[in-house]
This record gives structure tokens, sequence and C-alpha cells, in this order.
């Protein structure tokens, strides 16, 4: 696998352990030659799995709607930063650019960006892998 993509929370979470794993979900992928993909943002554990990979000596790959760029501060210090137009477009880049992905803990967007990910594996547009960090109980 050479790369994978994260889906997880603009926020840090109401426990402290969802930022903890974060980091260290982030720092694993660097130490095993993985590159990470995910939202672009620098806050929250988006921001916390890409510094810890980045700090790891990781490739990290944001993609961010332009929309976006302000609301969850997008990560200036990335091996590549996307800029795409919408959410669809962001979704799509991030398929594209992963052979698998994987849910941290996050809110609503997590679940909806991991479940687009699942259907599409269940309709063969895809054969990439599908998992959940299910970090202390959270799913």
């Amino acid at each position: 696998m050479r790369a994978v993509a994260v889906f997880c929370g603009s926020s840090v979470g109401s426990n402290p352990i969802y930022l903890q794993q974060a980091e260290r979900f982030g720092e694993r992928l660097a130490e095993k030659g993985i590159t990470l993909v995910y939202g672009g943002a620098q806050v929250g554990c988006m921001g916390a799995v890409a510094n810890a990979c980045l700090s790891a000596g990781g490739r990290v790959i944001g993609v961010i709607p332009e929309k976006l760029k302000r609301v969850e501060i997008a990560h200036q210090n990335l091996s590549e930063l996307h800029v795409v137009g919408t959410m669809h477009e962001r979704k799509a880049l991030m398929a594209e650019l992963a052979d698998g992905f994987v849910a941290l803990p996050g809110g609503a967007g997590t679940l909806e960006e991991w479940f687009e990910v699942f259907t599409w594996s269940q309709l063969d547009y895809h054969s990439k892998p599908c998992s959940f960090l299910n970090v202390d109980g959270f799913f």
C-alpha cells in the first residue's frame, strides 16, 4: 500500500485520546513509508495526523475545498496541497490518490466521507480496503 486516505475531525473531540491516536497513526504511516492523504486542514485531529506524519519524515497530501481554506485553516507545510472547488471534488481526488481508507474519530462529515467510499466498494467502483480505527470505543 502506497497511500492511505484518512477521514477524521477538524476538531480535537471530547477525549484527549482521539488526538493522541491521530498523532500515533500519522507517525506509523511515516514509519511504514505510506503517504497520508487527508482533508488538508491544520486544525483538530486532521492537523494532528498530518503534523505527526510530517514530523516523522512522511509524505502528506492534503485536499481542501476553496470554501474551507479559511474555516479549516489550510495546512501550508504539506508535501502537496490540492485546492478544489467542492466537497465532491475533494472526495473524488482523495479516492483517486489513495490505496485504502481509514476513518478515525470525527463527526458527521467523517462518517459521510467514509460511507461514500465504502459504498463505492460495495458497488465495485473500487476494491480498496475501508476500515475504522476504533479509538476507545468511539465507533
